[in-house]
């Protein structure tokens, strides 16, 4: 019997395991629908669930934000915790894209969705989606499409082939129960020009057309009465403060919003009392003490002093051109992404309060009908977006 028609026979919950999709729009801060028309994001939100915001966790950039969502763990205990790879002994260093293909970076005791879900009968895919290159537990995604190097994020009628390859090859064709897909803004038009700037608005008015297309595609292949939609985003974006009478945070080496150090043997107490209250807008902490809500300190490879900016600072240790950052505190309104949900299983014109994203991965396995791994979320705090308040639909009382 084919997963999407499998039936749960239990009184009012009776229903079919429906599809899932999960996209992500990087940097769609929580707001960004408020100085645009967007007329698709807003029948998306009359037609299922819209949250205030999302919480990501702290630290907020891409790759750990997003393997949060596909394991439901914080970052201090999935391990992804940077977009770079490093080896502390070596000091050998690798960028955002290099890094997507060190399994054991990304393979470091927290399964993915994917490879879970898969280990349950289902089939899965994912398209650009980070995390999508690595292979967990000598396992790989069934169905993938890794980001080529130097992919443009912003040609349209990419992200309309790739919906068209997720809905009509992977979903109908293919028959997959679960896929990822991501593109790539509008991060990165709010890194250049800034959130607050009309190219960010385009970059939000192609958001929502693509949008738009994703339901429209689900229709036309037959999926929309058997296929949910969650629609999120890793981060958001603020401005960055520079020009005059900004006091700018200089430190040798360690440009962005956060950066962490690994001083010399012997030299940790010397390099920590010289960074601490260096300056007004700079946070300096040793890993051990860092702030619990931010669940950014136990692991391993975390190194052991920390720093990080107020919003809108930037620690400049080389010349930074970007108009607009993220990676800032996780309580910052501007660091919160957007939430959307529409599918036979949940609520219509539903608005509800903020959640953390760490909830998302506890609801998707929720949906498929999969037993979740150890993870830091729960469905108690989504289960008010689902039809039948989320009760269990298996004959055994599983999920």
């Amino acid at each position: 019997m084919n997963s999407d028609l499998m039936l749960f026979l239990v009184g009012p919950c009776s229903k079919v395991r429906n599809k899932l999709l999960l996209v992500s729009f990087d940097g769609f801060r929580w707001d960004y629908d408020r100085d645009v028309d967007t007329p698709n994001l807003d029948k998306m939100a009359e037609d299922g669930v819209k949250a205030a915001y999302v919480t990501p966790p702290y630290l907020t950039i891409t790759s750990p934000t997003h393997f949060t969502l596909l394991t439901g763990r914080y970052i201090e205990n999935h391990g992804v915790i940077h977009n770079m790879w490093f080896n502390t002994t070596t000091q050998e260093k690798k960028q955002y894209y290099m890094t997507q293909f060190v399994d054991d970076y990304w393979d470091n005791g927290s399964l993915p969705i994917w490879i879970t879900a898969q280990r349950q009968g289902l089939k899965t895919g994912s398209l650009h989606f980070p995390g999508t290159a690595a292979t967990y537990r000598n396992k790989t995604i069934q169905t993938r499409q890794v980001e080529p190097r130097f992919y443009n994020h912003t040609n349209e009628t990419d992200w309309r082939q790739n919906v068209d390859k997720v809905m009509g090859d992977w979903f109908k064709t293919q028959d997959l129960d679960f896929v990822s897909l991501y593109f790539g803004e509008p991060d990165e038009t709010g890194h250049k020009y800034g959130p607050d700037s009309p190219e960010r608005r385009d970059a939000v008015r192609k958001v929502d057309r693509t949008v738009g297309y994703i339901r429209e595609t689900a229709e036309t292949h037959g999926l929309t009465d058997h296929l949910n939609i969650i629609i999120t985003a890793d981060h958001g974006m603020t401005t960055v403060f520079r020009g005059d009478g900004v006091n700018e945070i200089i430190l040798s080496k360690i440009p962005g919003p956060s950066g962490m150090l690994l001083p010399k043997e012997g030299m940790l107490e010397k390099v920590f009392r010289t960074l601490k209250g260096a300056h007004p807008n700079l946070h300096v902490y040793k890993k051990e003490d860092m702030p619990a809500r931010l669940h950014y300190s136990k692991h391993p490879r975390i190194l052991p002093i920390i720093l990080y900016a107020d919003k809108g600072y930037v620690i400049n240790g080389v010349i930074q051109y970007n108009k607009g950052e993220h990676g800032f505190d996780n309580n910052v309104l501007d660091m919160k992404p957007f939430f959307r949900a529409v599918g036979p299983d949940f609520h219509q014109n539903l608005v509800v309060g903020p959640f953390e994203t760490v909830n998302v991965y506890p609801l998707m396995c929720h949906l498929l009908g999969i037993k979740p791994e150890l993870n830091d979320g729960s469905l108690d705090n989504t289960r008010h977006l689902l039809l039948y308040g989320g009760e269990s639909c298996d004959p055994k009382g599983g999920f």
